[in-house]
This record gives C-alpha cells, sequence and structure tokens, in this order.
C-alpha cells in the first residue's frame, strides 16, 4: 500500500470517530517550522518530535448567536464552554484512536489562556486550520471557513501518526465588511494586517466585567460572519 494511501486511510479511521462525536470540519496537515515557531514554550519539547496536526471545528448555533446583539450574552457564554467542553472531549478521544494505532498524540486544549498580557494559548487553533486549509486569516483575526464563516470554534490535536498534507485556501473575505461595521470599538479594519489586538481584548474585558461573565469573550463578529453572507459578496 502506498504512503499516501496510508495517510488517507489513517485519516479516515480518525474522522469516523470525530464526525460521529459531533465534529463539523476536520482536515489535516505537515507542521512547517514557521507554525512549530509559534507553538508556546509550555509544550514546545513535548510537540517536538510530532509532525502532523488534526485540527476539528464545530460550528456555534446561528439562534444562540442571534441572541448576541450588542454584548455577549448568558446563554452565549453557557454555548461557548459547553462547545468548548465537546471539543476537548473530542481531542481526548482522537489523541486515543492515535494511540491505539501505535502513535503519539498531544490533545490541545480548545480554549486555554497560558499568557494573559498577551492572550497566547498553547497554539493559535487558527493557524492551525489555516495551515490544515480550513479557512483563512479574517479581517477580525479569526479564521473564516468558506462554508461556515468564523461561527466555528475549533481544537487541534498533535500527532506522529502520517497524515494527508493540505494546503491553504486561496481565498479572502472579498467585499464583506459585516464584521467591521458590528465591532464596537473599531478593532476591525479591511486589510486583516491592521486587527488592533488591544483595543480587542480591552472591550473583551469590559464585556466580561460589565456582563459579569468568566469569560474574556464578545461574539459580535462571530454573529456576523456566515459563509451565506460570504457567498454573497463574493457573487
Amino acid at each position: 500500500m502506498s504512503e499516501s494511501r496510508i495517510r488517507e486511510e489513517n485519516l479516515d479511521r480518525l474522522k469516523k470517530v470525530a464526525e460521529g462525536a459531533g465534529i463539523d470540519l476536520i482536515a489535516s496537515a505537515r507542521i512547517d517550522e514557521g507554525f512549530r515557531n509559534t507553538i508556546h514554550d509550555a509544550i514546545r519539547g513535548e510537540a517536538s518530535e510530532l509532525v502532523s496536526i488534526l485540527v476539528m471545528g464545530m460550528r456555534l448555533s446561528v439562534p444562540v448567536l442571534s441572541t448576541v446583539k450588542t454584548a455577549p450574552t448568558w446563554t452565549y457564554y453557557h454555548h461557548y464552554r459547553m462547545v468548548n467542553i465537546a471539543l476537548d472531549q473530542v481531542a481526548l478521544r482522537i489523541a486515543g484512536e492515535c494511540i491505539r494505532m501505535g502513535h503519539s498524540a498531544f490533545p490541545v486544549p480548545a480554549s486555554q489562556i497560558l499568557d494573559w498580557d498577551r492572550l497566547l494559548a498553547h497554539l493559535s487553533h487558527r493557524e492551525a486550520g489555516f495551515l490544515a486549509g480550513l479557512g483563512w486569516r479574517g479581517r477580525n483575526n479569526l479564521l473564516v471557513n468558506p462554508r461556515f464563516g468564523s461561527q466555528v470554534r475549533y481544537t487541534t490535536v498533535l500527532t506522529d501518526l502520517p497524515l494527508p498534507e493540505s494546503h491553504a485556501l486561496e481565498s479572502d473575505c472579498g467585499q464583506c465588511v459585516d464584521c467591521i461595521k458590528v465591532c464596537p470599538v473599531g478593532a476591525i479594519h479591511e486589510d486583516p494586517e491592521q486587527f488592533d489586538l488591544d483595543k480587542c481584548a480591552a472591550q473583551l474585558r469590559r464585556f466580561s466585567k460589565e456582563e459579569k461573565l468568566n469569560a474574556l469573550i464578545c461574539g459580535l463578529c462571530v454573529r456576523a460572519c456566515s459563509g451565506r453572507r460570504l457567498e454573497r459578496s463574493q457573487s
């Protein structure tokens, strides 16, 4: 059996596990040097021998997102937490499957901040998803999937299991500026490179205090960014 066929069969086996647990998007990629350098020091040593990533996404509920009109709601907060927990559980199952296949695996938390000053986690699921071809870097500093927009939460498993390599999507947000219109602090600009993380983070902290939420969340640009709107803007 060819190496490429082995990789595809490995991915198919993991897909069955993930999709059975509610995963909507799944793709794999080889870890390149650029991505490896972005992995947090806390796990960089443990990840040094792991050569592949499996990125999985679970779509957020559109009706729940519709409750986010001017600020994050408790309904959205609860949903956000439950989706992250579900993603962590899937990552554990996938890592266990990799181990049963005779390989190593590191399930990365879906949402855990290690550096509160710079809001850095173990790694960027956005960058992992970009590397795996699940979307592009949007104006709102999130991964934009062509089908679901930014209305997806992600998790990543690092592994040495041979998996297919993917390529970044050659696409962008086109003429869609819906996220710019809804940002309450003007952190989002037409050029994604001009996204103002400091303004965004400050607003997240204000929302957390004002709405009495134990999380740094917003949801306004997530609600505004759907695949349906993207298709319309690019047609």
